[in-house]
Order: structure tokens, then sequence, then C-alpha cells
């Protein structure tokens, strides 16, 4: 069976929103937006990476997101040269300009699914991100339901938000949203005061997974993408190990099935903290998976607190928490709270 390589390809940094959590508007708004690709050069892009994903015999899948990948000037010229090639493509974007005839332009060109991010009820959501975004993303779920687009909703929790995390769950169900998930908050300058403990992150997941078991009977997918629940799970006796020793079988995908690209070319191992690898133009997709460079995200056996454990090859947690907490992606997991005996 041959596994999914996802390129998450952010095709412009412009957006309408300021997020506080936000780890693009914040580096660049300084430092002026990145350049946009032009259409030419994303045609040699997608042909690039499927000759990648042709090599490596993995099946390819696009994430295309930004900023608001709206907002980029030839995002319907790329969307039509993706489904000229059968690549199957997510949307990660803003529920602001989702009216009919884009929706369903989206459908006809083979959009997948689109995610939108809800990141509390409404007076914390529109705290963190716009006035007006939340209930413009609740607006936008049935339009995407009728054209037939999988509706995805995902949440970042921290301190700030995490006691209405299974509220928003509730409102996923009741909403019929396709599939709904949450990641941990990633600091980007500094702001770790809204870092979860690791004891009341690990009671987080146990309050999810009985909120989980309640709204089970409902149209909406629970995604587990914290590698953590994978944690949490073999603890429950939920999670069985395999037999398998020294192989990758399960967790965090950082330089294994996954990478970045930015506006300007730059290549990431991960887009959740400051890892460049490469640039595409000088270099091509093959050439920065298998480069040094690459490759040091790789060495799971220096990650901190996970080397030790019997879930190395399982879980990993997230290590761009880690790297957004201190500064080295090989420390420890900050809410893992597994690695407090190591």
């Amino acid at each position: 069976m041959l596994r999914i390589f996802g390129l998450q390809w952010h095709v412009t940094n412009e957006c309408d929103q300021r997020c506080k959590h936000c780890y693009i508007w914040q580096k660049y708004e300084k430092e002026g937006f990145c350049m946009q690709p032009t259409i030419e050069q994303c045609e040699k892009i997608v042909d690039d990476f499927l000759e990648f994903c042709h090599e490596m015999k993995v099946i390819p899948h696009f994430s295309i997101t930004g900023g608001d990948p709206l907002l980029y000037p030839h995002v319907w010229g790329l969307l039509k040269m993706i489904k000229e090639r059968e690549i199957r493509f997510t949307i990660l974007g803003n529920p602001f300009y989702l009216t009919a005839e884009i929706v369903n332009k989206l459908k006809n060109l083979g959009c997948v699914s689109y995610q939108m991010s809800l990141d509390g009820l409404e007076a914390t959501h529109d705290s963190l991100r716009k006035p007006g975004s939340f209930r413009a993303t609740l607006e936008a779920l049935p339009l995407l339901r009728h054209f037939g687009i999988k509706s995805m909703i995902m949440t970042t929790v921290s301190l700030l938000n995490y006691r209405e995390v299974p509220d928003i769950a509730r409102l996923c169900v009741a909403n019929e949203v396709g599939n709904f998930a949450f990641a941990r908050y990633c600091p980007t300058h500094g702001d770790i005061e809204h870092n979860m403990p690791p004891r009341l992150y690990r009671q987080f997941l146990a309050d999810m997974w009985q909120t989980y078991r309640e709204l089970i009977n409902g149209k909406t997918k629970f995604s587990l993408k914290d590698h953590l629940w994978n944690a949490f799970l073999y603890e429950e006796g939920l999670y069985n190990l395999c037999e398998e020793k020294g192989i990758v079988l399960d967790g965090c995908n950082c330089a294994i099935a996954h990478m970045t690209l930015l506006p300007n070319g730059t290549v990431y191992a991960c887009r959740r903290f400051d890892s460049p690898v490469g640039k595409i133009g000088d270099q091509n997709f093959k050439e920065i998976f298998l480069s040094p460079e690459m490759n040091q995200y790789r060495q799971i056996e220096k990650l901190v607190g996970c080397k030790d454990c019997e879930l190395l090859y399982y879980c990993r947690g997230c290590h761009a928490v880690a790297a957004g907490t201190t500064g080295n992606f090989f420390d420890k997991d900050p809410q893992c709270w597994r690695c407090l005996k190591y």
C-alpha cells in the first residue's frame, strides 16, 4: 500500500486576518511579504513534486494555503493544473470569500476538502482572529456541504481556550462538519505563557476522549492529529505496538512524509517552526528531501525524552513546540507528561 506524501504549499502570505498565534504574519510583517510564484513557476513546482512522488513511490497530495490562498492572483490557474494532473488537494483557508460561485468553482476543480479554524466560542475566537470570523465560518459550512466539499475545522489549543474545545467539538457535530481536529499552540516569539503544563494537557486529552465518545454517532469525524494522542491511548490500553523494531510506524511526519513550500520557494521541514532545508529553483524536491539539512530532522534518536520512550517509533510528540519554546527542536516536548520522568 502506497503512502501519501503531503506538500503544504503556502502560495501567498497575503491575509486580511492578524491571528494572535499565527506563525506567518508576525515574521513577515516587519520583513515585508515575500514574492509569490508566477503561474509558470507553479507548473514547474507541480511537475517536480509529481516526479519526486513517482520516484519515491508515494501518492502526492497538496494542501494549498497561505495567508489566504483565495487571495493568490493565480490560484485558479494553479488549481486547474493540479486537477489536470489528477492530484487530490485540500484548501486551508478563511471563510470570507466563500460565495456560492467560488465554492462551486472549487468543487469543479476537484477540491476534496476546505479547512477553516475555530479557536474558541464566539467571543474567544473573534478576539484571537478577526471580529465576525466566528459567524462567517459557521455560515460557510452549509455552503460547502451544498456543493459536496468536505468541511474541516481546526482548533489551535492553548491555555487561552482549552476549556472551550469540547464545546467546539459539539458545535461541529451540530453543524455537520466533516472533520474536526486540534493542534497545540506553537510559540513563535517567546510567548510561552500560553503553553499548557504537561499533566494538564493529559487531562485535556482525557476530557476530549470522553467528549468524542459522547459525540461518536454524529456525522463529524474526529481526527487525532496531535501525536500525543498515541501516548494517551497507549496508556489507556487502546493503542498497541507492533513487533517491528527500528522502523517509524506512526507519529510525527516531519522529514518523513511531509514538506512545506513557502511563497518565495523556500522549503521547510515543518511550517510550525523555522526549519529551512532548501529552495526550489536552486534544487529539486528530491535533492532537498535527501539533503543533510532535511536528514537532521530524521535523527529521532536525538530527541530528548522521546529517545528513551518505548513510543519513539509511534509518537515523538511535537518538537516544533519544543523549538518554539526553547529554540531547540531536539528538546523535550513541553506538553508530554511522559517526558517528566526522563
